[in-house]
C-alpha cells in the first residue's frame, strides 16, 4: 500500500492524543505511586522545544521492570477502558514487541507494512521496561547478541515483507516460523535471568542501544524530576543534560531538515473531536 504523507495538522493531531495518552500514564503512575520517566525524543522535546519535537510522532515513557509489571496491573483497574487500552506480548496475541504500548480507541494509526499484524493498533505512546545488563563486558556483548536474536525474531513477521534485502526478507521468513509461545517463553525467561544481575547500567532488552556500552546508567532512571512539557508536568531523569548528551550528542543542534523523519504509515484515523 502507499505511504500517506502526514500534514502538519494531521501530525499536530496525532501529537495531542499522545499528550492525553501521556496524561493518562502519568495519572496512573502518582495514583500508585510508580516512578516513571519520560525519555529519548520525548524527553528532547521538553528540553529543546517545551514540547513534542514539531516533527516527531511518538513518545516514550520508562519503568524498571518492576515497576512495568506494577503499572501493567495498574492498568487492568484504573486506565479508563472506554477511552484507551494497553498492549504488551502477555494481553495481546500476535503482538510481537518486547515492551508495551498504551493507544487511544477510535483511532488507527498504521505502519507501514504492519498491516497484517492480528491486533489494533490505534495512535500509541511505548511503555518500555529496563532490565540490567552483566558488568562484564564479555558477557554483556554476549547479552547484546542474545537480545538481537530475539529483537530480530520479534520483528520478522514485519520484516519479512519490511526489509528491501531479498536474503534478509528470507532470513525473517524463517524466523516468524518460530511458535509465538515458545519465543515468548523464551523471552520471559530471558527477562527473569537479567533480574539477577547487579549491575549499573541497564537497558530496554529488544530496542537497540546507541552506544557500544551497551545499555544507560541506572542512576538516570532513579534520581527524577519534573519537566514541562506541552504545559503539563511530568517525571523524567533529573541529569537529562548528561543523559541527552549520550543519547543525542550535541543535542540542542537541530539536525538538518532532510533528517527529520517521521515513522512511514499507510493509514490514519484520528478523533473526530480533535
Amino acid at each position: 500500500m502507499q505511504q500517506y504523507e502526514l500534514t502538519p495538522k494531521e501530525l499536530r493531531q496525532v501529537q495531542k492524543i499522545q499528550l492525553e495518552l501521556l496524561e493518562q500514564a502519568d495519572q496512573i503512575c502518582r495514583k500508585n505511586n510508580i516512578p516513571y520517566n519520560i525519555i529519548a525524543g520525548t524527553l528532547l522535546g521538553a528540553v529543546r522545544h517545551r514540547g513534542f519535537i514539531p516533527w516527531d510522532d511518538d513518545a516514550d515513557v520508562a519503568l524498571m521492570r518492576r515497576d512495568y509489571e506494577i503499572f501493567r496491573e495498574a492498568c487492568k483497574k484504573d486506565l479508563d477502558h472506554s477511552k484507551y487500552y494497553f498492549q504488551d506480548h502477555a494481553n495481546t496475541r500476535g503482538y510481537r514487541w518486547g515492551y508495551g504500548k498504551l493507544r487511544r480507541r477510535h483511532t488507527l494509526f498504521l505502519r507501514k507494512n504492519q498491516a497484517h499484524m492480528p491486533y489494533e493498533q490505534g495512535i500509541f505512546i511505548d511503555i518500555f521496561p529496563l532490565d540490567p545488563v552483566p558488568k562484564n563486558y564479555i558477557l554483556r556483548f554476549w547479552h547484546n547478541f542474545h537480545c538481537f536474536c530475539i529483537r530480530k525474531a520479534m520483528w520478522a513477521p514485519v520484516g519479512m515483507t519490511d526489509d528491501r534485502n531479498v536474503w534478509k526478507r528470507l532470513g525473517y521468513r524463517l524466523l516468524s516460523e518460530i511458535p509465538e509461545e515458545w519465543l515468548f517463553s523464551h523471552y520471559d525467561k530471558f527477562v527473569k535471568k537479567c533480574s539477577r544481575f547487579e549491575s549499573e547500567w541497564v537497558r530496554i532488552l529488544t530496542y537497540p542501544t546507541p552506544t557500544n556500552d551497551y545499555g544507560y546508567l541506572r542512576r538516570w532512571y532513579e534520581s527524577r524530576s519534573e519537566i514541562e512539557f506541552e504545559g503539563d508536568l511530568f517525571y523524567t531523569i533529573k541529569e537529562r543534560d548528561e543523559y541527552l548528551r549520550f543519547k543525542f550528542g550535541e543535542y540542542w543542534v537541530l539536525p538538518e531538515e532532510k533528517e527529520r523523519k517521521t515513522h512511514p504509515i499507510i493509514e490514519l484515523k484520528l478523533l473526530d473531536r480533535v
